[in-house]
């Protein structure tokens, strides 16, 4: 019979993105959670935000319940063409400069940083006590 599975691209499964219409795609599937959203524990702008994109990792990253999984069967509406879905880009981490201990200008300035401030606060109570002590 019309056991054939809807097969759609993101950007028509990006349409569906308000709630009055919200579709989600996640782990290959395409969900309509629009009649979920009022009763979503997490509110419905968790979905809303979920929308446009692959929402797998997000879905995956809360650790959803056996229950909650099991709710998704009745929203599924077909799959998306992969094809349509952006790859995801790896982040690599700028090079950062090797560290060098031999660094000793930055050794002084921090402990210039500490001891300045301690021998001005020292000559000042110096003085203070000096002057005090030659008006007595």
């Amino acid at each position: 019979m019309g056991d054939e599975t809807k097969l759609f691209t993101l950007s028509e499964v990006s349409e569906h993105n308000s709630s009055k219409d919200c579709w989600l795609v996640i782990s290959g599937k395409v969900y309509d959670v629009t009649k979920f959203l009022e009763d979503h524990p997490g509110g419905d702008e968790v979905l809303l935000s979920a929308t446009g994109k692959d929402a797998t990792d997000d879905f995956e990253d809360v650790g959803h319940s056996s229950t909650a999984r099991a709710m998704m069967d009745e929203m599924y509406v077909g799959d998306i063409d992969t094809a349509t879905i952006p790859t995801k880009v790896k982040y690599t981490p700028p090079k950062q400069p090797q560290y060098n201990q031999d660094k000793t200008p930055e050794f002084i300035i921090k402990v210039l940083q500490f001891l300045v401030p301690l021998l001005i606060l020292g000559a000042a109570v110096g003085i203070r006590f000096y002057t005090k002590q030659s008006s007595d």
